[in-house]
């Protein structure tokens, strides 16, 4: 199977796409830099979990000790942090930034540190771009949609413990994708190695990653094409990754333990009335979760057209479903390619992580016991967010009319521009 797959008779040079890429990086990383800190992205609970770490020189507190910063003179209050992540991103920066607790000014130095572990990670997916050869047209078609997600750049600008899970996701897709077009063994260091990352920034990192590549390494097992002994290391690193959330299993009871402010927040739903109301079936409420979701992907900025704009990102979810199902049937018939290895795998992350938030760790036990009805972040799927264009290269891939490709490219590469300019704003 060659990396080229179904683009490489007419595949774009890379110097040319490489050109391309440098700009759209360029640009990325200035506009991460000019985002506004934006609300919603909890950054004061990120800070204030570096902070104590620095405070305390302790880097791995009980969670129920963390305090946050008062947000003007970033000095500790009594008000619990609601935060439940393993603390080796916040000890990481504890170690390499400078003291946070009295210096609010100290921050833009973790903002930046933070641009630069995004920058990096969106630098891999469009390394996976140019070493697939996509045509030109078709590398725009994969890179923009990537580069115009909405929450991507002001995320980029705050310190949030998701660009850690964004770095680790794509180094793994990267790795990933290689190792399907190669097969080389060092692609799957690579691909652990981003693994890791991501598992160890959050648990929703470890689910997505975790999956996609042991979902390539099967597959390239069963196909032949790797020895079985290569699931040794990843069950190591896999055992590795999951490190943190065993030891957290062990103390609290659940590798993503509720906190006593957690449980507070929870406790807000009575205050909405949510509490008061009879509660849904869980198809209906699976209903709800996906259009808020859905909704949910223009979180910030100008809502010129929120009725209309919110289309683009359906009509590019439901584009990527139909890649799945094509990819799927081409593994049937034995005729996949890299790009449907990694679509497949990529949709079997998406799916189980998707089944955990909606049915156990964020939503539907939560709706039934207290009637809460908010919802998952999107921006907790970013690690792999590389499938969803890929994707829809797949259904490109399907369509031989060359005014129905037309059309198609238009959509995938024009809709998320238009989406970024009328639904939200990036800096």
């Amino acid at each position: 199977m060659s990396s080229n797959n179904i683009y490489a008779e007419s595949g774009a040079p890379a110097s040319a796409n490489l050109t391309v890429a440098a700009a759209i990086l360029a640009l990325f990383a200035i506009s991460a830099v000019l985002s506004a800190p934006a609300p919603g992205f909890e950054e004061l609970a990120h800070v204030s979990y570096i902070a104590h770490i620095q405070s305390t020189g302790n880097f791995w507190p009980t969670l129920g000790s963390l305090r946050l910063l008062d947000p003007l003179t970033f000095q500790f209050t009594d008000q619990a942090n609601y935060l439940n992540h393993p603390p080796i991103y916040y000890g990481l920066l504890a170690t390499l930034g400078p003291k946070l607790e009295g210096h609010p000014q100290a921050i833009l130095a973790y903002r930046l540190f933070d641009v630069w572990l995004t920058t990096v990670g969106l630098a891999a997916l469009l390394g996976l771009g140019l070493v697939a050869r996509f045509p030109r047209r078709e590398f725009y078609a994969f890179a923009i949609p990537l580069v115009c997600i909405p929450i991507l750049a002001p995320l980029a600008g705050t310190v949030n413990n998701d660009s850690l899970a964004f770095v680790g996701g794509t180094i793994a897709t990267l790795g990933a994708w290689q190792l399907v077009a190669t097969g080389r063994s060092e692609w799957l260091i690579v691909a652990l190695a981003g693994m890791a990352l991501a598992a160890w920034a959050k648990l929703t990192g470890f689910v997505l990653t975790g999956v996609i590549v042991s979902a390539v390494v099967i597959y390239l097992i069963g196909r032949g094409r790797l020895r079985w002994t290569t699931a040794i290391p990843l069950v190591f690193v896999s055992v590795l990754a999951a490190a943190p959330y065993v030891v957290y299993l062990l103390l609290y009871g659940s590798p993503a333990p509720e906190t006593p402010a957690q449980i507070t927040l929870l406790e807000a739903a009575r205050a909405t009335g949510w509490s008061d109301l009879p509660r849904q079936s869980f198809p209906v409420y699976l209903v709800f979760f996906i259009c808020t979701f859905v909704a949910d992907w223009m979180p910030i900025g100008n809502h010129t057209l929120p009725l209309l704009i919110i289309l683009i990102p359906a009509a590019a979810l439901i584009t990527a479903l139909i890649g799945i199902v094509l990819s799927l049937g081409r593994l049937r018939h034995s005729r996949e390619t890299t790009l449907d290895v990694m679509v497949i795998a990529g949709a079997a992350a998406l799916a189980i992580t998707f089944a955990l938030h909606a049915g156990y760790s964020y939503n539907y036990s939560r709706h039934y016991s207290s009637g809460w009805m908010a919802n998952v972040d999107p921006r907790y799927y970013l690690p792999i967010a590389a499938i969803v264009p890929l994707a829809g290269l797949s259904v490109l891939a399907a369509i031989e009319d060359p005014r129905w490709r037309a059309a198609l490219l238009i959509f995938l590469v024009g809709g998320p521009m238009l989406f970024l300019g009328f639904g939200a704003s990036i800096g």
